[in-house]
């Protein structure tokens, strides 16, 4: 299903990195969330792994949050769709663990985006999320 795209293409970026991925990057799980539809999916195609509806996305990110000290993603090159709400970003993802381990992949990641409530309450969320990842799946 297509929905009527409602962000620019500069809104779409801010969108992913300064509100998805900044969140994600501080650990702040109920502003990672909030990015998210009550019903999207996250998907990780490199290691056939889905996850359906916040609930499963919050145990997800609760895993991954726990497993890294510090997570940062950078040096992100985005392409957009705005006609169609979708945007994509390929980016380093630098990942610490306590024992001082790094860990770095190059992901790139497949957003489409949709409205929020027919009341205007809530803004564009993302409804489907499909990761590329290029080491082990740290997101299971």
């Amino acid at each position: 299903m297509q929905y009527e795209p409602t962000l620019s293409r500069a809104e779409l970026i801010d969108f992913a990195l300064n509100k998805y991925f900044a969140r994600v990057d501080a650990k702040d799980m109920e502003g990672a969330l909030a990015c998210f539809h009550d019903t999207a999916l996250f998907c990780v195609q490199t290691a056939f792994t889905r996850h359906s509806g916040k609930a499963e996305i919050r145990r997800m990110f609760e895993d991954f949050f726990g497993a890294y000290e510090t997570i940062i993603h950078r040096d992100f090159n985005c392409t957009v769709d705005e006609k169609n709400g979708r945007i994509t970003a390929s980016f380093i993802a630098e990942l610490h663990d306590a024992d001082g381990n790094v860990t770095l992949l190059s992901n790139t990641n497949f957003w489409r985006l949709r409205p929020g409530s027919a009341e205007g309450a809530e803004g564009p969320k993302f409804q489907e999320v499909y990761v590329y990842m290029s080491g082990a799946n740290v997101l299971t």
